[in-house]
């Protein structure tokens, strides 16, 4: 999930999937690249499941899948969490060694 969101270019997908959907030539016009190229972005980002597409005629639309972006938000939160924590613990620690003195 993450690996797929380790890329400038699919987080410049997934900031213009957040306005709405677009096509493929739409996504790939500012980011200056050619269908082909940005093709392989997009096959991941739909793996990960942050992106869904469909094809009407020779058109493909991907639009974002918030679920996704909430799985991962949720899980950097549980880290946030942890991790302030911990740090909270350190100071605390910290604070205590200077009140011997």
């Amino acid at each position: 999930m993450f690996s797929a969101l380790a890329d400038p270019a699919r987080r410049a997908v997934i900031s213009r999937l957040a306005r709405g959907p677009a096509s493929v030539s739409e996504l790939a016009k500012p980011l200056k690249m050619s269908l082909p190229a940005i093709a392989p972005h997009l096959k991941l980002l739909e793996e990960s499941g942050f992106v869904s597409s469909r094809k009407v005629g020779r058109v493909r639309t991907c639009r974002l899948e918030p679920k996704r972006l909430q799985v991962a938000q949720n899980w950097l939160s549980q880290q946030r969490a942890h991790w302030e924590a911990r740090f909270d613990r350190m100071d605390a620690f910290i604070l205590s060694q200077g009140d011997d003195e």
